[in-house]
């Protein structure tokens, strides 16, 4: 897997040839037909976003606006189906290249006074040169929950999902919670029951558009399920050996679903 550097500053120069641009059109990014990233533009430049180096090579992001048309043996993929074109490495880069021309586009003038706004050198903002407010790159943060109960693991289907597809427990922190109070809330409000013994797991950022996925195991500590029919169409207590339809591997659930299955398994 090639090396990444994620970085904000400084950048490098904008050497001919020596870059991958990350071209964005709405949240959709601009790959070859092979999976190949364009080394020019197809669009002038006057303030592409560095996002680091992948193998040495310096890695821009810009804005194309929804009237540049994709080069031949180009296309415009949508984060999802660009997945298995790019591979995990340049998708995750795709997926931070979608969210920084975002929130490029949607702080051009500031929220405070109106002014258009300019970058802030050596840090990764936005600043108003009239009242001085900086805008940073929005986050988003949702806790994720595998809630398990010996052999049984509680998975939902949400309101939004297909028809047959079960994952994990999943909200946006609140202001003022910690995460593990998130998770209690969540699953609280959506499936009635109780937990305890919150673990930390793993985390994703998932452009989708700019949330940080933080996952969790937690154990069923009581209550029974009661929906919350805004919120989840079903939820069941699932074995190990007879899951439903769960998220692709592109998830963060799937990897906690999985890991909680692999811990089940005979060694």
């Amino acid at each position: 897997m090639e090396p990444w550097e994620a970085l904000v500053v400084p950048p490098p120069g904008l050497a001919p040839g020596d870059a991958l641009w990350w071209c964005v059109q709405g949240n959709r990014v601009l790959v070859a037909d092979d999976g190949a990233l364009p080394t020019v533009p197809p669009v002038d430049t006057t303030e592409p976003l560095f996002l680091g180096l992948l193998g040495g090579r310096p890695c821009w992001a810009v804005d194309t606006g929804p009237e540049v048309e994709a080069p031949d043996g180009y296309a415009y993929r949508d984060l999802f189906s660009a997945h298995a074109a790019l591979g995990e490495r340049r998708w995750a880069i795709a997926g931070r290249a979608v969210q920084l021309v975002d929130w490029a586009r949607c702080h051009r003038y500031c929220g405070r006074c109106g002014t258009e706004t300019e970058p802030s050198l050596g840090e990764r903002a936005r600043r108003c040169p009239s009242c001085g407010l900086l805008a940073f790159p929005r986050l988003a943060p949702a806790v994720i929950t595998l809630v398990d109960r010996g052999d049984e693991a509680l998975l939902a289907r949400n309101v939004n999902f297909g028809a047959s597809m079960y994952s994990c427990i999943a909200g946006f922190v609140e202001p003022g919670e910690t995460l593990e109070e998130a998770v209690a809330r969540e699953v609280r409000e959506e499936v009635g029951v109780e937990v305890r013994d919150m673990r930390y797991q793993s985390s994703q950022p998932w452009p989708f558009p700019h949330s940080l996925m933080i996952g969790f195991r937690a154990t069923w500590a009581s209550g029974e399920i009661k929906l919350d029919p805004t919120e989840i169409a079903d939820a069941q207590w699932f074995r190990f050996d007879a899951l439903p339809q769960v998220p692709p591997g592109i998830s963060i659930a799937r990897s906690l679903i999985d890991g909680w299955v692999r811990d089940r398994q005979p060694h």
